[in-house]
């Protein structure tokens, strides 16, 4: 059995299905595939969809503010009908505390100024005035529960932070990619789910399609790597050399889920928090708990695994990542059997995302997005979209990148930046913070 497309998009979480979108807006017919039974049934469901501007370099700073507009208004960005059920954005502001480990915010605070986000310097005080019973005192390094030193003060002060309202998290991620999904359906778009891609075809170093499990051929000048932690997996199955320089890797990751004390005065709409300090990020849950995920500090090393086989248990990690918050909140309850989320992630070397083409004709990836790409969804999939029809119209990307305009914010983006061909971006925080 044979099926003719324009583009066939391996992977159908936020990413892959924001892709189809853009490409289905502007006529191609495209084919989602994937393994799973539905659309962000993968990474996607396991994210902690905090929406934030925060990043290491202007561009991706850039990228993540066009798609906070693009959140905020998400219905008429997808061109949903009101009686469509979506995702919901609801924003919190993000404060991101200073510290040696990100030099002040400096360079976040520069890269601000340059696109105009709005944001605030907060003080100790004021800190603890929106967080009640916060302690401040500097307890870097993060160390394991192991070290006898543990949630011992260094004699430090956390001196303040970065407010910014533009942030908080999308409630239901799942349905977000089901979103997307759907909007792309309406433009012609179609999905298969339940059948993994076992070969990409290609003839000359030119695309021409992909053959599944059972046996359907698909004939396609284009395919779109967007299969999240399985990318490596679905680059190996190209029959030719795809010119990758930097790299990327499924990294098993833990989101521990603790409740706040009382005191706090957290709920749903609770505050985003990045400490680089006790090298852990918090983001309040629709349930008004608090969800704690590691920044990735030396003593959390990476746990590369094969995302088709790893365990979904919750570990030491997890009591780690809740006690080293402990230390920040003295009244908050450590449970004894943690209770949360372990899934993979897909990481850069730098974890920066790869949003290019590739050395094979017709095929082209959005890969090493895990972590800290899901907000991005939106603006990635227009650039993927764009990509094609650059480089299909003969433009040659690797020697000039391509320059996108984000309508929102006034900016240019240069993709570059993100390109398969770079060495790992020496800004970059080298975390899930990218």
């Amino acid at each position: 059995m044979a099926s003719t497309h324009d583009a066939i998009i391996i992977g159908a979480g936020v990413i892959g299905c924001s892709i189809a979108f853009h490409l289905a807006k502007k006529g191609y017919r495209t084919l989602n595939v994937d393994g799973l039974p539905a659309a962000g049934y993968g990474s996607t469901s396991s994210s902690c969809a905090v929406i934030r501007v925060y990043y290491s370099t202007l561009d991706a700073t850039a990228m993540a503010y066009q798609s906070f507009h693009d959140w905020r208004v998400f219905r008429d960005y997808l061109g949903a009908p009101a009686a469509e059920d979506l995702a919901t954005f609801i924003q919190t502001g993000t404060l991101v505390m200073k510290t040696p480990a990100n030099g002040m915010l400096a360079a976040v605070a520069s890269h601000m100024a340059v696109l105009g986000i709005p944001h605030e310097d907060w003080d100790g005080e004021k800190i603890r005035a929106a967080l009640p019973g916060y302690c401040l005192d500097s307890f870097a390094p993060a160390r394991p529960l192991s070290d006898e030193t543990f949630g011992e003060p260094n004699g430090g002060r956390i001196p303040g932070g970065i407010y910014i309202p533009a942030g908080g998290y999308v409630d239901d991620p799942q349905l977000a990619a089901r979103n997307f999904k759907t909007a792309a359906e309406r433009h012609g778009a179609r999905f298969v789910f339940g059948k993994k891609a076992i070969r990409i075809t290609a003839s000359d170093n030119r695309i021409t399609g992909a053959v599944l499990e059972d046996g359907t051929v698909l004939s396609a000048p284009i395919v779109v790597n967007a299969a999240g932690p399985h990318s490596g997996k679905v680059n190996a199955l190209v029959e030719g050399e795809i010119g990758l320089r930097i790299g990327t890797r499924p990294l098993r990751q833990e989101v521990v889920q603790v409740q706040p004390p009382p005191g706090l005065g957290y709920g749903r709409t609770g505050l985003i928090v990045s400490d680089s300090d006790i090298s852990c990020y918090i983001k309040p849950g629709s349930g008004g708990h608090l969800m704690i995920g590691s920044e990735n500090p030396a003593c959390d090393p990476a746990e590369e695994v094969d995302p088709d086989a790893f365990s979904r248990d919750m570990s030491d990690r997890a009591v780690t990542y809740a006690c080293r918050y402990g230390q920040r909140l003295p009244d908050l309850k450590i449970p004894p059997h943690p209770v949360g989320v372990a899934d993979v992630y897909d990481a850069s070397d730098d974890w920066l995302p790869i949003y290019d083409r590739s050395a094979v004709d017709g095929f082209y990836l959005a890969i090493g997005t895990s972590g800290n790409q899901f907000k991005n969804a939106p603006i990635a999939g227009r650039l993927i979209a764009k990509l094609v029809e650059h480089c299909e119209a003969g433009h040659d990307h690797d020697r000039q990148p391509m320059q996108l305009p984000l309508r929102h914010i006034g900016h240019v983006l240069d993709t570059g930046g993100f390109s398969r061909l770079r060495e790992p971006t020496k800004a970059s925080s080298f975390s899930v913070l990218g």
